[in-house]
């Protein structure tokens, strides 16, 4: 198992929000970008509106050896202002938002570069300090038409970067608790909301690899680890398994949430930077941008055009592909070995006959207006009478539903397993509406209670014995 295996996975992790649809320098959700990772200078002002200097993570370790040791990875893009310059006059450039060049646009743009730093082979067995020192750097790059006669020139700035990455171990209950954290020491005062980002950390994030020593899961710790890892604690960054399913020597600490062993879709055909991202609905809107928009979107950044030019190859096959197949995640037969292999095993696809996965008939044995749930020993299904009792949520709407009687009018289960009961209130003065529009509200069978039929019932909370 090597970093390398998890590069995908933390490439996704680093250029999360980097750019969103549609992709173009003038799009509102694209001046304001940089939404995760952000280390910003301990100095600044309130103005600035910067992020948190600093960010940690806790892990835990089952040494292999009487000295372990890890390698901690720090990645991390630094800002790169992209400034185009018209040529004035001889020798004399200006600033200029866009420059149009024998047909091509360049634009004035915020760019990143990345960062990684490796610290090798720290034994655990004592705190330890690293620098991390980026000196500020400029480039000039010569733009010139096709004639050779010059049009102007593009400038990159980039910022000095400080930062500070400390580890220390602690022992426990035969663990190590390793702590690694990273904080920004830029050690001059910032004023604005663009001084601030461009001496800031982003999308910083933190790749250990263990050497005579497995991670254990913070998310499903075996039972002899349960204690301990109650004992981690994590600001602004979260420890994953990393690499193949079952392997237990790296650790991603992600400034976004993960699971353990995190993965990119097969379906997927390259990053789209969009939070959260749908890969067919983004390729099929950039498929109907403007021509125009298109080159503006290619003007803004490398990465942009390379989004623009694969959708616009992309073929109908290619389309199809992106629908992605329906799996069914409990489907796990005969298992090879202990709980801790069935992470080896890929869950089987659903057999949908031949049927679209979102046509009903690719499942037929589900009939959600006619399958039954059992609740306190009664069966409950469509036209049932219950009490609602919200207990599982905080939401307020559903906390003015407590003690309110209501009909059912679905059974359904979702891809966990999980049983949710579909009612509408039967005192509410739109619940036909609701009923002949399918707009149901929903609550756990855990929360309802069955009422006989025909009974003559008080609609107000009551007492439970």
């Amino acid at each position: 198992m090597t970093v390398d295996q998890v590069r995908e996975i933390a490439d996704a992790v680093l250029y999360e929000g980097y750019l969103l649809y549609p992709y173009r320098a003038s799009s509102s959700k694209n001046r304001s970008r940089w939404q995760f990772g952000v280390l910003g200078p301990p100095q600044a002002t309130s103005a600035s509106y910067a992020e948190d200097p600093g960010m940690s993570m806790q892990c835990l370790l089952r040494p292999r050896a009487p000295v372990a040791a890890v390698t901690i990875r720090l990645r991390f893009l630094q800002l790169q202002v992209r400034e185009v310059q018209r040529l004035a006059a001889p020798g004399q450039f200006e600033p200029v938002d866009a420059l149009d060049v024998d047909g091509t646009r360049l634009l004035t743009w915020d760019e990143a570069v990345e960062r990684e730093f490796t610290f090798d082979r720290y034994e655990l067995d004592g705190p330890v300090e690293y620098a991390v020192a980026i000196p500020a750097d400029q480039l000039v790059e010569p733009v010139h038409h096709a004639d050779g006669s010059e049009a102007g020139r593009i400038v990159r700035r980039r910022e000095a970067l400080t930062a500070r990455v400390r580890a220390h171990v602690e022992a426990e209950d035969g663990f190590i608790r390793l702590g690694v954290s990273v904080d920004n020491e830029h050690p001059d005062t910032v004023d604005g909301k663009d001084a601030a980002i461009r001496v800031s950390l982003i999308g910083a994030h933190i790749l250990v690899e263990a050497h005579d020593a497995a991670f254990v899961s913070l998310l499903d710790p075996p039972e002899e680890a349960k204690r301990a890892a109650g004992t981690v604690r994590q600001h602004r960054c979260y420890p994953v398994l990393a690499g193949p399913a079952g392997s237990t020597d790296i650790v991603l600490g992600a400034p976004i949430i993960l699971y353990d062993y995190p993965e990119i879709a097969a379906e997927s055909k390259g990053a789209l930077f969009d939070g959260t991202e749908i890969d067919e609905i983004l390729t099929l809107r950039v498929m109907t941008m403007t021509d125009a928009e298109k080159a503006e979107a290619r003007a803004t950044d490398p990465r942009a055009r390379e989004i623009i030019d694969r959708c616009d190859a992309m073929s109908a096959a290619d389309m199809q592909q992106l629908h992605g197949i329906l799996r069914n995640p409990h489907a796990v037969a005969d298992p090879p070995g202990p709980r801790a292999d069935l992470r080896d095993i890929e869950p089987a696809d659903f057999d949908t006959g031949g049927a679209p996965w979102w046509d009903p008939a690719a499942d037929a044995a589900v009939r959600p207006e006619a399958d039954a749930v059992v609740i306190e020993g009664i069966p409950v299904s469509r036209g049932s009478l219950v009490r609602v009792h919200p207990s599982r949520r905080a939401d307020a709407q559903d906390l003015f539903f407590a003690g309110q009687i209501a009909r059912v009018q679905a059974v359904l289960s979702d891809v966990d397993g999980d049983v949710h009961v579909a009612l509408v209130l039967v005192d509410d003065p739109a619940g036909d509406l609701h009923e002949w529009y399918g707009r149901y509200f929903y609550f756990s069978p855990d929360e309802l209670e069955p009422l006989a039929a025909g009974a003559d019932f008080d609609n107000r909370e009551e007492s439970r014995s």
